[in-house]
């Protein structure tokens, strides 16, 4: 997402040198004439001729600021910017070089992103000439950029003075409070600038962004699809179209407008780094890296393509690259220099560094204090106190209004709900995740007996006679392990146990298999939606898929026998696990349903669960799920599929980790009791509690806050003993 920012300074013809009589290489035309006609030319847009005289002024008197500073304006205007900046660097070292100059070279140095020669350039042109409107915007936007947020302000406040019709200066205005975090006075200064240009494409386009960080994503997207109407080549509103899109999750969309944009701006490194992330989020590592990489050599002073290119290197597991990347982004100037840091703090985090992880948030808080995200991340790590000064600037933050984003305000409802849990005030702390998951709720579509009925029809379309038939069909292959389950099961714990065992790799969450089936794509024929044509399926075709699964996979085995992938929600694809891949292990992880549910509703989940932020569908969709795995539990032979309880798991370990290793055809290794010693890196919402050993404080939970889940227990048909606390 980005604010645009333009500028649109008037060519002052007359501005730099004093005139000559001189002749140049034109028979009849002195220097000031040829100027002159070069500057004529130029405004009639009679670019050539205009390069030609002003190439024959400089054989002539080869440092003239003013054919310097036109050969500028012309290099930017042909999309050469480092010419433009080359020759707009001459011409101000030129004597008695005007404000125009270091105005016009502060703005270019700006879309290089060379801000700190801009901002001195800038700086120049004010102290040349006070009264230049265009200095001072150009100056407070520079500002803005290099995160000097408060200094932009005032500048751009000038402005404004000056000149109160300046849609541009009420644009550049509102971006600056947005950066502030004042929302709400940026939406003003947007809609003003509209007022004044109501077919301005800046203000729609910022405008969408803006609306997109207020929640209001349908108009998000309206106000961007505006601003292209009106300019098709503004690469900042397809930028923000695209943010809208993945706000609300629609990340194909999202791609498919970074992609539009980058077909007429190739180099256009925000695009680019907008793009990678949208790959990232679609799970397309590989591409995403490769995105990333030419966003750096668009501009590599970027601190958005560092951040998108170390998160597709952590996630093609580069832990080291990924930090140097993190690290190169924080160092750089940005408006938003936190965000390195704290993307470094949740790698550290994986890979079971929290000391690390600790210093790396507390260094990006104390650059942004109100950063909710870095809040909301950092309480992950820690247990919160009774006297917790954090709980009380969390709260400030949100009852002074110093955070109006949308997303910052619902991550530290989450935030403050985890922390007075742990302080052992449910009343409030409830009362912070109801709210929080209400607004979650509200930017998700979801229909829970769409829902229910779909897991029925799943079960319906694979009976013991579709198995019976296909049995000799399948990928034989022993590496596979699938660890199936609701969130926050158990499933991140027996993945450790098990990738703790010398021959065994812990893959994570892969979404391989879904997108092999959504849809499924046989080698030959139409596509076939899941799990609606589960019976037009040949045997060929079900070899295909479990083959392909291998093959996809085949990069995380290096050297193990075993490969865990730790979808929880496989659950859904089972059926075609038995079928495409006879040998595979399926394990399902089971623990009590309100605790389970509980932990869901107690966490904003990085990947979507939108059953998850209301408690009466959150009991309906386990319902729903329980169904499904009861039929699974029929159809399905014990040579293939267990069940694992957390509870057993928690109460014995090594009977449990033992019977799971020995399900999985391994000899036993002592390795497995010490899990939580293991440095693997862990990508999931569990990944601090399976860092320590066994603990039983978390069985049974839910009764101790059983008078806040009523909507649940409702609809589990569970009845809580009278005078239960």
């Amino acid at each position: 997402m980005t604010n645009s920012a333009p500028k649109k300074e008037a060519v002052n013809p007359s501005a730099g040198n004093e005139p000559t009589a001189a002749p140049v290489q034109t028979p009849g035309l002195t220097i000031d004439q040829a100027l002159a006609a070069a500057y004529g030319h130029w405004n009639a847009g009679q670019v050539n001729q205009a390069e030609i005289l002003c190439q024959k002024v400089l054989a002539t008197w080869p440092e003239n600021g003013e054919a310097l500073h036109l050969l500028g304006l012309m290099a930017l205007n042909w999309g050469n910017l480092d010419l433009a900046i080359d020759y707009l660097r001459r011409a101000c070292r030129t004597p008695r070089a005007p404000a125009t100059y270091f105005s016009n070279l502060a703005e270019m140095c700006r879309r290089k992103g060379l801000l700190e020669e801009g901002e001195t350039a800038a700086r120049r042109a004010v102290a040349l000439d006070p009264t230049m409107v265009g200095a001072w915007n150009n100056l407070g936007i520079l500002l803005q950029e290099e995160g000097k947020f408060e200094e932009s302000l005032s500048c751009l406040e000038r402005v404004i003075t000056y000149k109160p019709d300046y849609a541009e200066a009420h644009n550049n205005l509102g971006n600056t409070l947005k950066k502030l975090g004042q929302l709400d006075r940026a939406r003003q200064y947007y809609m003003k600038a509209l007022e004044l240009i109501p077919n301005y494409p800046e203000g729609h386009s910022n405008l969408s962004n803006l609306l997109k960080e207020l929640g209001d994503i349908e108009q998000a997207v309206t106000e961007a699809k505006k601003a292209i109407e009106i300019n098709p080549r503004f690469a900042e509103a397809y930028i923000n179209a695209s943010a809208a899109e993945s706000a609300r999750n629609n990340h194909e969309e999202a791609l498919r407008w970074l992609n539009a944009m980058l077909s007429f701006a190739p180099n256009n490194a925000l695009g680019l780094s907008a793009k990678s992330g949208a790959l990232h989020k679609l799970e397309r590592f590989d591409e995403a890296l490769e995105v990333a990489r030419q966003a750096i050599m668009a501009m590599p002073e970027s601190g958005d393509a560092y951040n998108a290119l170390g998160q597709a290197q952590q996630a093609l597991g580069f832990y080291d690259k990924a930090l140097e990347s993190f690290e190169k982004a924080a160092s750089l100037v940005s408006t938003i220099p936190e965000q390195g840091l704290s993307n470094k703090a949740l790698l550290l985090m994986e890979i079971n560094k929290p000391d690390d992880a600790r210093a790396a948030f507390a260094a990006a808080a104390k650059i942004n204090p109100r950063s909710a995200s870095v809040l909301f991340n950092a309480s992950d790590l820690k247990t919160y106190r009774r006297d917790d000064h954090e709980i009380d600037h969390m709260e400030n933050l949100l009852s002074s209004n110093q955070v109006q984003s949308f997303a910052d305000k619902m991550a530290l409802h989450f935030a403050l709900g985890k922390a007075w849990l742990d302080v052992g005030n449910a009343d409030r702390a409830f009362e912070y995740f109801n709210k929080g998951n209400g607004m979650k709720r509200s930017t998700i579509t979801y229909d829970a007996e769409a829902t229910t009925r779909w897991l029925e029809f799943i079960a319906q379309s694979f009976p013991p006679s579709l198995f019976e038939r296909m049995k000799e069909a399948g990928f034989r292959s022993k590496r596979p392990i699938f660890i199936i389950g609701m969130p926050r099961s158990g499933t991140t714990l027996v993945e450790q146990i098990l990738a703790a065992h010398p021959d065994v790799l812990g893959a994570g969450e892969l979404s391989t298999l879904r997108q092999l089936l959504m849809p499924m794509k046989p080698p030959e024929g139409r596509l076939l939606n899941y799990p609606d044509s589960v019976h037009e399926l040949s045997p060929n075709d079900i070899a295909y898929f479990g083959k392909t699964y291998i093959a996809e996979t085949d990069k995380y085995a290096r050297n193990n026998n075993r490969v865990v992938d730790k979808m929880p929600a496989n659950f859904l694809y089972a059926g075609m696990i038995a079928l495409c891949l006879p040998e595979a292990r399926i394990i399902h992880c089971r623990r009590d349903p309100v605790d389970t549910c509980l932990s869901c509703y107690t966490k904003l989940f990085s990947a979507e669960q939108h059953f998850s932020y209301d408690l009466a569908e959150l009991g309906h969709f386990y319902n729903a799920y329980a169904g499904l795995m009861q039929h699974w539990r029929k159809v399905f032979s014990s040579e293939r599929f267990i069940e694992v309880d957390y509870e057993s798991v928690v109460e014995n370990l090594e009977i449990e980790a033992k019977r799971m290793v020995a399900f999985c055809n391994l000899p036993w290794d002592e390795a497995c009791m010490k899990f939580h010693q293991s440095s693997r890196p862990i990508r999931t919402a569990s990944v601090n509690q399976v860092r320590q050993p066994i603990y039983s404080r978390s069985v049974g939970r839910w009764k101790k806050y059983s008078q806040h889940l009523s909507p649940l227990l409702d609809a589990l048909k569970i009845t809580v003993p009278t005078g239960q606390v």
